[in-house]
């Protein structure tokens, strides 16, 4: 253990640089179906005006959907810490901003004549600008975890501790003042700091969950009724208690990861969850596309139906768009090209932590 209280990057359990965790990879693909999925079925529902079979599932996750992605996005952060402030800021500052311009851009020259019609192409341009201190609708995440990272690494000589209660007070005061940047920062950042300063635990309890899977499914069945109960009676955003829920939804999503991965089983989500920014980046387009046409040519379906259809042409329609990609030659959209690398990449695999 260090003298601030963190455990040093030799005594945490880390991936050799040339292979991946399985289980990680699960949990993520679980995450960014859940953001999909979220963003899929409230966007079919506000277009509807009334709610599916799905809007209870989505309120089901909203305690754990994000606190398990930034966990995870901290779980490597040991390994990666210690370097130089240069080639920091190249892999965890520069790498998410390419992609935050880049499909911001992308993502206006889509929605650019919605905003025209509203209020003007004058305010389109001023609402781009905007968009660079208020990130813009879905790419929140990547315009945060960069901040993350060098909060992160500025408290390094602090006690860690004593980094994490403040983080955990943040997200117990429910801050809201309107700047996403301040509302997100003060409501997750705890759940990365988490992921960093208690990654030995984590990958503990995914050895346990591996060694006693009878165990963890009761564990995880006990889980999923308190969980249900707490949402359903309306206390899950209550302060103590909206912390507990997404640490425990979080370690919930790491042991169905861990389960799922020894059994090898719904491999799907290992390849969404190894591909998460890919989805992540672009599931706006096919989803938006599938939710227009659907409510317009299928106004009486249900809209639960709806909302599923909407998430899964999300998630495939976003690799689909990737593998066109690369077929096409245009890799600069879903990978950095060598011009915007402050520091040359090294000719090794990168770790998980990466995305």
């Amino acid at each position: 253990m260090t003298t601030n209280g963190t455990f040093a990057a030799h005594e945490r359990p880390a991936p050799p640089a040339a292979s991946r965790v399985d289980w990680v990879d699960y949990a993520k693909g679980i995450c960014i179906i859940m953001v999909v999925m979220m963003n899929s079925v409230l966007g079919v529902e506000l277009a509807a005006g009334q709610t599916g079979f799905m809007h209870l599932v989505v309120a089901f996750a909203k305690p754990f959907r994000m606190p398990d992605f930034f966990l995870i996005s901290g779980l490597f952060l040991s390994v990666v810490i210690d370097r130089d402030w240069r080639t920091y800021l190249d892999r965890k500052v520069m790498h998410f901003a390419y992609f935050y311009v880049l499909w911001l851009t992308i993502q206006f020259a889509f929605k650019a004549p919605t905003f025209a019609a509203e209020q003007g192409w004058p305010h389109v341009g001023w609402f781009y600008l905007e968009s660079f201190i208020e990130p813009l609708g879905t790419l929140w995440f990547i315009y945060l975890l960069p901040i993350f990272f060098v909060v992160a690494k500025a408290t390094r000589r602090l006690p860690a501790l004593a980094v994490w209660a403040v983080a955990a007070a943040l997200e117990m005061a429910h801050i809201s003042v309107g700047w996403t940047v301040i509302d997100e920062f003060a409501a997750r950042f705890v759940y990365f700091y988490s992921g960093y300063l208690f990654a030995r635990h984590v990958f503990a309890l995914s050895d346990a969950a591996r060694a006693n899977p009878r165990l963890a499914l009761g564990a995880l069945l006990a889980w999923a009724l308190a969980n249900a109960a707490i949402v359903y009676f309306g206390f899950s955003e209550m302060p103590v208690i909206s912390l507990a829920l997404g640490l425990c939804g979080a370690s919930a999503v790491i042991v169905i990861g861990t389960l799922l991965a020894s059994r090898r089983r719904l491999d799907f989500l290992r390849y969404c969850g190894e591909h998460s920014i890919v989805i992540y980046l672009a599931f706006f387009l096919p989803m938006a596309i599938s939710r227009t046409l659907l409510l317009k040519l299928s106004p009486d379906q249900h809209i639960g139906s709806i909302s599923l259809t909407v998430t899964i042409v999300g998630v495939v329609g976003a690799l689909v768009t990737w593998w066109a990609a690369r077929a096409a030659g245009a890799n600069f959209l879903f990978e950095r090209p060598a011009a915007f690398w402050i520091v040359p990449k090294k000719p090794r695999p990168s770790l998980q932590a990466a995305e």
